[in-house]
């Protein structure tokens, strides 16, 4: 089994499957990249050099740009991609009824 999976054949990104050791040179799609340095189970692992500026591709979908040049075999995450989908940890505080946190919506209404 591969190490990476590659959805889609625009990404410029691949998921780590297992962790990733540097210097593992890993075989996709008939060309070979070497991993720059470690990269944990699930993160990303770009395929190719992506510039300052690009779309960072996984799944056939840009999840944001890159905020620094990224060599290929290079970790990518949050030091060198800016997300377009925000992240869920940064939403706004939730607001205050009364001085006391807000009850969240009962879901279970509808069900």
């Amino acid at each position: 089994m591969n190490p990476v999976i590659v959805i889609s054949e625009n990404d410029n990104v691949g998921t780590a499957l297992e962790p990733l050791e540097a210097g593992r040179s890993i075989a996709l799609s008939g060309t070979s990249i070497v991993i720059a340095a470690a990269i944990p189970r699930g993160h990303k692992v770009a395929l190719a050099c992506i510039r300052t500026g690009q779309p960072v591709i996984k799944y056939g979908s840009s999840i944001g740009v890159a905020t620094a040049d990224i060599a290929a075999g290079a970790h990518v995450h949050t030091h060198n991609l800016s997300s377009e989908r925000g992240r869920g940890d940064l939403a706004a505080s939730t607001p205050l009824q009364d001085g006391r946190i807000a009850e969240p919506p009962d879901d279970r209404r509808n069900g």
